[in-house]
């Protein structure tokens, strides 16, 4: 068993001549790789940490995490960059467990019926679990940096004016928000631009404070947040939104989810998608579909744009903001960091070593792996009257 190990070590280190790390064994056999002293170290405390990685590589390794059979000693960033360039997560697993994750994704498709239970088992951890590492716009998405110094909030709000700007936002037009989270957007956009508009989500807890801070600023005469799956949603929209929603739309419904939106555009509206995709197609993480995001999907740009095509929704932009994901995750892992204690006391050591492995994963994905975020703007059929430069993102 400790020879494929090492014959895994060995592939880590030819993926990056540069790096210097170790893996320690629990009968203390250490393994190095680089000269001079190791810049992180991987810690697999019991053989049946190891026979998981093996048998079933990223799901074994994070779960072995979780429970406390695997330990990171140093810079972690660097040893999850190694898994990502040789793929680990993609590794070969045991005939049990794809039998096991089959029976698991049929089980959380994102039928109507069962899109809420998906959405609950994650944002209904309550609002108490999520101020310990958003800022006070609430916003649990990408935000948009113009700089690395920015803080958290300014490149929030940021986000929020970008998206505005590529909407074209204008005073009393009525938006729609599919995947509103808390209505921070809503909120900024109708404080900004002088929309009306309203927002659906899944979560209860995010309808009810989300609703609670649109009374406080005195704007519940003009947006509002609904517990409602956005296939339900109804009316006529001059402009709709989507900042991070697609992702939990499930694979087999982005064109469920891009229909939706040309019913629910005025022709000639615009529409934007916010969403993680990738560049080519890759599997979903098993591990992330069983412990945070039951039913999610990362999809590809080119099936998105196809699913938009297919419904005269016409490409106007697509934007790759992909270095702004790990500028925000940085941010939200040191807030969660600095509560790591109160994590544990609410909910328990293994499902905080959980979202703290969660932080390392996206992150790192972001930089050395296959996710990207991207910002697709589009038209119902085509309007000949929109500007011809994007000189409006920037004024």
């Amino acid at each position: 068993m400790k020879d494929a190990a090492k014959q895994l070590i060995a592939k880590m280190g030819a993926a990056d001549p540069s790096a210097r790390f170790a893996v320690r064994f629990w009968d203390d056999d250490e393994v190095r790789v680089g000269d001079g002293e190791p810049q992180v170290t991987l810690r697999i405390k019991t053989r049946e940490a190891l026979s998981r990685c093996l048998a079933d590589n990223f799901l074994g390794f994070a779960e072995s995490y979780m429970n406390g059979d695997i330990e990171i000693d140093g810079d972690v960033d660097l040893l999850f960059k190694l898994g990502h360039i040789i793929d680990f997560g993609t590794l070969p697993m045991s005939w049990k467990e794809k039998a096991r994750l089959a029976a698991t994704y049929l089980l959380h498709r994102n039928t109507v019926q069962r899109s809420g239970k998906n959405a609950r088992f994650h944002y209904n951890l309550g609002n108490d679990f999520f101020e310990l590492f958003l800022d006070e716009t609430f916003a649990y998405t990408c935000a948009y940096f113009h700089t690395p110094e920015d803080t958290l909030e300014q490149a929030q709000k940021q986000k929020f004016e970008h998206v505005c700007r590529k909407l074209m936002l204008k005073q009393g037009e009525h938006i729609a928000d599919l995947g509103c989270g808390w209505g921070g957007f809503l909120i900024y956009a109708a404080e900004t631009y002088g929309i009306s508009g309203v927002g659906v989500t899944l979560s209860e807890p995010q309808v009810e404070l989300g609703n609670r801070r649109i009374a406080e600023r005195g704007l519940q005469d003009r947006i509002r947040l609904e517990l409602k799956d956005y296939r339900e949603l109804e009316g006529s929209f001059d402009k709709v939104g989507s900042i991070g929603m697609l992702e939990h739309a499930g694979e087999g419904y982005i064109g469920t989810f891009m229909s939706k939106i040309s019913d629910l555009l005025k022709p000639g509206g615009v529409g934007l998608v916010h969403t993680i995709a990738n560049d080519t197609p890759f599997p979903d993480d098993p591990w992330t579909m069983k412990y945070v995001f039951p039913g999610s999907h990362v999809p590809v740009l080119s099936h998105i744009i196809q699913e938009m095509s297919a419904r005269r929704l016409s490409i106007l932009d697509v934007e790759n903001l992909r270095m702004h994901y790990p500028l925000t995750i940085k941010h939200w892992m040191e807030r969660y960091e600095q509560n790591y204690d109160t994590v544990v006391e609410r909910y328990g050591e293994r499902f905080a070593r959980m979202y703290r492995l969660y932080w390392i994963v996206s992150k790192t994905s972001f930089e050395y792996g296959g996710n990207r975020l991207f910002q697709t703007v589009f038209s119902k059929g085509l309007n000949n009257d929109l500007p011809l430069t994007r000189d409006h993102l920037y004024r």
